[in-house]
Protein backbone atom coordinates (compact mmCIF):
# COMPACT_ATOMS: atom_id res chain seq x y z
CA UNK A 1 0.00 0.00 0.00
CA UNK A 2 2.74 2.32 0.50
CA UNK A 3 4.37 2.06 -2.64
CA UNK A 4 0.51 2.99 -4.87
CA UNK A 5 0.69 5.86 -2.68
CA UNK A 6 3.47 7.94 -4.07
CA UNK A 7 2.51 6.36 -7.51
CA UNK A 8 -1.24 7.54 -7.52
CA UNK A 9 0.27 11.04 -6.14
CA UNK A 10 2.60 11.55 -9.25
CA UNK A 11 -0.37 10.10 -11.28
CA UNK A 12 -2.44 13.29 -10.32
CA UNK A 13 0.50 15.92 -11.03
CA UNK A 14 0.18 14.67 -14.88
CA UNK A 15 -2.14 16.07 -16.98
CA UNK A 16 -5.06 13.88 -18.15
CA UNK A 17 -4.72 15.12 -21.90
CA UNK A 18 -1.95 16.23 -23.88
CA UNK A 19 -2.51 20.26 -24.72
CA UNK A 20 -3.55 20.17 -28.80
CA UNK A 21 -0.83 21.35 -31.10
CA UNK A 22 -1.48 23.67 -33.74
CA UNK A 23 -3.74 23.27 -36.58
CA UNK A 24 -3.57 23.80 -39.82
CA UNK A 25 -6.40 24.22 -42.04
CA UNK A 26 -5.13 23.55 -45.50
CA UNK A 27 -3.77 20.21 -44.54
CA UNK A 28 -5.26 18.64 -41.38
CA UNK A 29 -8.07 15.79 -42.38
CA UNK A 30 -11.50 16.12 -40.90
CA UNK A 31 -10.91 13.17 -37.94
CA UNK A 32 -7.69 15.34 -37.11
CA UNK A 33 -10.09 18.78 -37.53
CA UNK A 34 -12.97 17.39 -35.28
CA UNK A 35 -10.56 16.50 -32.96
CA UNK A 36 -8.32 19.16 -32.03
CA UNK A 37 -10.72 22.35 -32.53
CA UNK A 38 -13.12 23.50 -29.63
CA UNK A 39 -17.28 23.38 -31.34
CA UNK A 40 -15.94 21.34 -34.63
CA UNK A 41 -17.32 17.88 -34.68
CA UNK A 42 -17.37 15.93 -38.00
CA UNK A 43 -20.41 17.26 -39.97
CA UNK A 44 -18.15 20.79 -39.06
CA UNK A 45 -14.65 18.99 -40.27
CA UNK A 46 -16.47 17.88 -43.23
CA UNK A 47 -17.87 21.01 -44.42
CA UNK A 48 -14.61 22.40 -44.09
CA UNK A 49 -12.76 19.97 -45.98
CA UNK A 50 -15.65 20.27 -48.91
CA UNK A 51 -15.12 24.26 -48.47
CA UNK A 52 -11.21 23.92 -49.38
CA UNK A 53 -11.87 21.04 -51.99
CA UNK A 54 -14.34 23.34 -53.69
CA UNK A 55 -12.25 26.86 -53.53
CA UNK A 56 -8.58 25.84 -52.75
CA UNK A 57 -6.27 26.49 -49.91
CA UNK A 58 -7.47 29.11 -47.30
CA UNK A 59 -5.78 32.43 -46.88
CA UNK A 60 -6.33 33.25 -43.59
CA UNK A 61 -8.04 32.09 -40.40
CA UNK A 62 -11.08 34.35 -41.01
CA UNK A 63 -11.99 32.83 -44.31
CA UNK A 64 -13.06 30.04 -42.07
CA UNK A 65 -16.05 32.21 -41.42
CA UNK A 66 -16.82 31.54 -45.14
CA UNK A 67 -17.79 28.03 -44.37
CA UNK A 68 -21.20 27.09 -43.55
CA UNK A 69 -21.41 26.18 -39.64
CA UNK A 70 -18.18 28.00 -38.48
CA UNK A 71 -19.31 31.10 -37.12
CA UNK A 72 -17.34 33.76 -35.20
CA UNK A 73 -17.53 32.16 -31.68
CA UNK A 74 -15.53 28.74 -33.30
CA UNK A 75 -13.25 30.78 -34.92
CA UNK A 76 -11.80 32.78 -31.73
CA UNK A 77 -11.95 30.13 -29.74
CA UNK A 78 -9.84 27.94 -31.75
CA UNK A 79 -7.61 30.68 -33.15
CA UNK A 80 -4.37 30.18 -30.75
CA UNK A 81 -4.90 27.15 -32.68
CA UNK A 82 -5.29 27.23 -35.85
CA UNK A 83 -2.58 27.16 -38.41
CA UNK A 84 -2.61 28.67 -42.35
CA UNK A 85 0.06 27.71 -44.66
CA UNK A 86 0.03 29.79 -47.85
CA UNK A 87 1.24 27.98 -51.10
CA UNK A 88 4.63 28.85 -52.27
CA UNK A 89 4.58 31.24 -54.99
CA UNK A 90 6.31 28.91 -57.20
CA UNK A 91 3.97 26.29 -57.07
CA UNK A 92 0.60 28.76 -57.07
CA UNK A 93 2.47 29.88 -60.61
CA UNK A 94 1.00 28.31 -63.66
CA UNK A 95 3.68 25.95 -64.79
CA UNK A 96 5.38 26.92 -68.48
CA UNK A 97 5.25 24.09 -70.41
CA UNK A 98 7.99 22.03 -71.12
CA UNK A 99 9.78 22.19 -74.66
CA UNK A 100 9.22 19.50 -76.95
CA UNK A 101 12.53 17.00 -77.49
CA UNK A 102 13.63 17.57 -81.58
CA UNK A 103 13.43 15.27 -83.40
Amino acid sequence: MRTLLPLAALLCCLPLAAPAGPVDINTADAPTLARELSGVGAVRADAIIAYRKQHGPFRSIDELGLVRGIGRKVIEDNRANLRVTTPKAAAAAPRAAAPHPAR
